[in-house]
């Protein structure tokens, strides 16, 4: 599968770099992709990924897109990244402000937001509710961190499903892009707990189910 990865920060990387080993090919998308950091993620990800700093070109050429960029940015890299229409866009972003605050875009969610600046993309909501660790490593002795998902296309979702599932999560579904709202605030919790109250960020979040 070809997948564009905008944003090279710890979310963006970590996930790149896991498809990457797993055998896709991965492009991240950087203004910078000579630097050194990105050339210490490539290293890292092994031959299946590569970088470039046009971000259209990278993403007319994919299956699916993974936006992982800080929420101030999500606009101009959307916009930077052209017509996405039909594309599988996963929105791992978060309209968190200072403080630790949860901001309400005018669409109702950040991840309805995503949808009206990435006109007639699949959006799936995905990857935001917990830290670039349990990315890298999901497990917690025998036990798997739950993903949660939700948007409003069924084979879209179904893919994001599948790229979680083979990091180790369990991808759960949390319904339509309407419920993205609570998606970010999961997001949210999670980082009031790690940081606010001091449990680090060795932590997350399972669904649990009796019989």
């Amino acid at each position: 599968m070809n997948i564009t990865i905008i944003g090279t920060g710890n979310v963006g990387g970590t996930l790149g770099s896991r498809w990457a080993q797993n055998g896709h090919q991965v492009v991240f998308v950087s203004r910078e992709p000579e630097g050194e950091k990105v050339q210490a993620l490539l290293a890292r990800s092994g031959p299946n990924a590569w970088a470039s700093a046009h971000s259209a070109s990278a993403c007319a050429d994919a299956d699916v897109i993974l936006l992982a960029t800080p929420w101030a940015v999500v606009s101009d890299a959307l916009a930077a990244a052209g017509d996405l229409s039909a594309k599988v866009l996963l929105d791992a972003t978060n309209p968190i402000g200072p403080d630790f605050t949860l901001l309400m875009p005018a669409a109702g969610s950040g991840g309805q937001e995503v949808a009206l600046l990435a006109q007639s993309a699949r959006v799936v909501k995905i990857f935001n509710t917990t830290g670039w660790g349990n990315m890298a490593d999901p497990f917690y002795g025998s036990e798997a961190t739950t993903m949660f998902l939700c948007g409003d296309d069924a084979d879209a979702k179904s893919v994001a499903a599948s790229l979680a599932e083979e990091l180790g999560f369990v991808a759960t579904d949390a319904g339509g892009l309407d419920k993205a709202h609570l998606l970010e605030a999961v997001a949210l919790t999670w980082i009031t707990l790690a940081y606010s109250q001091g449990h680090g960020r060795n932590i997350a979040f399972r669904l649990m189910k009796r019989g």
